[in-house]
């Protein structure tokens, strides 16, 4: 027998016996009707209406009932927690409930005026009901019931969710949705927009095509790091401490055209490599005249610091001691100026594993900005790739917001490459070759993290190449001697596969929440600033795949097809390319990499 109904059965005999006898009829009526759910939505069959979620959607597979659930997926710093405030009355019982699905799932109330409560499974594979009870204090008008999963261990599922016991004398209900939603500025990269007031919301959550990238307080919001000639749509929904509304109409705003971050005249598709300039190793010296036409921009490896804090950066050609065929000077020269007169792009990389560089003042800076403009001008070069590796970036303790940085080497950093840029105009060529520990891996750690104790360097890459997006011309992260990283579809990846590169690529062109932080959404880049970084060979580094792998990368990325585990979010057919260390290794390899490119772009 379930021993959960045997109440019901007890009370429906007692009911029964009251109703017989006159004049109780109306007491009996009342007290049965004092008790309600007083929760909104609990079933989400309104979507999200009433509920704040930091990670959250509604999904019609699995539910429990009705036609839609809860899904909620925690990431390492978040664990997604959806919650609404509910009116109740002071010093009465209530009754906490809900099913929910997957591991580490909690159900719980806060606010109550004596002790909060909670219940938790740690494994449901399938529908399991939770419950818990409470009583509210003296001067309890409201309290906040929730769900949430753990860190990082996968989506959860929760559905029917109720709070039974007396309704209280407050509305406890969220604003109404917002009406008037208009652009007001559309350029490029960006979307303003604005819409009426609510009455009784404190702030207004903002969306574009179906996912809350902003919050404000007030009536406007710009959305920014678009890409440009696509069109998007754009939702308003507004807060107060019940939870959060409907979502307004949609509008729909197409960006402007712009070339942004570089010159014009790069090819649709680009290949990138790396040419070992200053040393000579296991791959052989290349001389930069027998460098193959297939490859559109060539980066001199490396320009590097007379020390880690100096700032003064210098580019030293390999001595003929130790790269026997290193052509001189002069030929250098020419063959820079024969690539050039060929259309490609010859850039100079500061950095690399060796290069540390820690613009920690603005003397530094500004022999930063000396020195590398004397290397430029000296061999006449036609831009900048930023190669920072190991401990040239980290974030302070206190700096949690990649928009508005405040850490010193970061902050010399992005205001060294505003000047080149603007002294350089628009031809200048920017490039970044991060490794994703700099990149991706913000989307579970930036860093120390709110409690400390986390490397300061999680996701230090983000707040350069925020402000530098509508000047930077390509982004090629590192695909390659990296550990595992979390995609955006919270399972991590690890290399040696397609399905790393996808996921990837995927995040810097879907954009994702900084930290897991759903207010502090990095921004997507255009597809033509982001090529792919592999290595060339097995010696070249860890990582490598074959070129069938390469092969599945680009066809799911720019067709959607030949896709794995990974479902991408989109389909970007002007992705720019592909980046390989290097063109050293390349040449070992009997041009394999290179192959492989032309092969697929022609």
């Amino acid at each position: 027998m379930d021993r959960a109904r045997r109440p019901r059965s007890v009370l429906a005999v007692l009911t029964a016996a009251l109703l017989a006898v006159p004049g109780v009829t109306a007491l009996s009526s009342a007290a049965r009707a004092a008790d309600a759910d007083v929760a909104v939505n609990g079933g989400f069959e309104s979507g999200l209406t009433g509920w704040t979620c930091t990670a959250g959607t509604t999904v019609d597979s699995p539910v429990h009932s009705g036609r839609s659930a809860l899904q909620a997926t925690p990431a390492g710093g978040d664990n997604a927690q959806c919650s609404q405030t509910v009116a109740v009355q002071p010093d009465a019982q209530y009754t906490l409930s809900g099913y929910v699905r997957g591991s580490y799932v909690y159900l719980g109330a806060s606010g109550t005026g004596t002790t909060d409560v909670s219940a938790w499974t740690q494994s449901a594979p399938d529908w399991q009901r939770l419950s818990t009870t409470f009583r509210t204090g003296p001067s309890t008008t409201k309290v906040t019931v929730y769900t949430h999963g753990w860190y990082g261990t996968g989506a959860y599922q929760a559905d029917d969710i109720s709070l039974v016991g007396p309704g209280g004398s407050g509305t406890g209900q969220p604003p109404a949705a917002p009406a008037g939603l208009k652009t007001t500025s559309v350029t490029s990269s960006s979307v303003g927009l604005s819409w009426s007031a609510v009455t009784g919301a404190t702030s207004y959550a903002v969306y574009r095509d179906g996912t809350r990238v902003q919050t404000v307080t007030g009536t406007s919001a710009t959305v920014s790091g678009l890409a440009a000639s696509t069109a998007y749509s754009f939702q308003v929904a507004a807060v107060n401490t019940a939870g959060e509304s409907a979502k307004s109409a949609a509008v729909t705003a197409t960006t402007g055209t712009g070339t942004g971050g570089g010159p014009s005249d790069l090819p649709a598709h680009a290949l990138v490599g790396y040419l070992h300039a200053g040393f000579a190793n296991g791959a052989g010296y290349t001389r930069l005249a027998d460098v193959p036409d297939s490859w559109d921009v060539i980066d001199l490896a490396f320009g590097e610091p007379t020390s880690v804090t100096s700032g003064d950066i210098r580019f030293d050609r390999c001595p003929v001691t130790e790269c026997p065929g290193v052509e001189s000077d002069a030929d250098f020269k020419a063959a820079i100026k024969a690539k050039q007169a060929a259309g490609k792009k010859v850039l100079i990389s500061i950095g690399g594993q060796n290069g540390q560089v820690q613009l920690t003042t603005t003397a530094a800076r500004d022999a930063f900005v000396s020195s590398v403009s004397k290397i430029i001008d000296t061999w006449g070069l036609d831009g900048l790739d930023i190669d920072f590796e190991g401990h040239s970036l980290s974030l302070n303790a206190n700096d949690t917001d990649f928009r508005n940085p405040t850490t010193p080497v970061i902050v010399n950093l992005i205001s060294a490459l505003k000047t080149l840029k603007a002294k350089y105009g628009a031809k200048f060529v920017l490039t970044m070759a991060p490794e994703t520990f700099f990149v991706q891996n913000g989307y579970q750690y930036y860093g120390t993290g709110k409690w400390g104790g986390q490397d300061p360097r999680c996701g230090a890459y983000l707040p350069v190449i925020h402000a530098l997006r509508d000047d930077l011309t390509l982004l090629h992260v590192q695909d390659y001697n990296s550990g595992p990283i979390m995609g955006l579809d919270n399972q991590y990846h690890s290399m040696g596969g397609a399905d790393f590169h996808i996921a990837m690529t995927d995040m810097l062109l879907t954009g994702f929440p900084v930290a897991g932080d759903p207010d502090n959404v990095f921004p997507p880049l255009r597809p033509d600033q982001v090529a792919i970084g592999m290595p060339a060979s097995t010696n070249a580094g860890n990582g490598y795949v074959s070129p069938a792998e390469v092969t599945r990368t680009l066809d799911c990325l720019t067709k959607r097809t030949n896709c794995g585990s990974y479902a991408t979010h989109g389909t970007w057919p002007a992705l720019r390319g592909l980046m390989t260390w290097s063109v050293n290794w390349d040449r070992f390899a009997n041009w394999e990499f290179q192959k492989t490119f032309d092969g697929y772009f022609g």
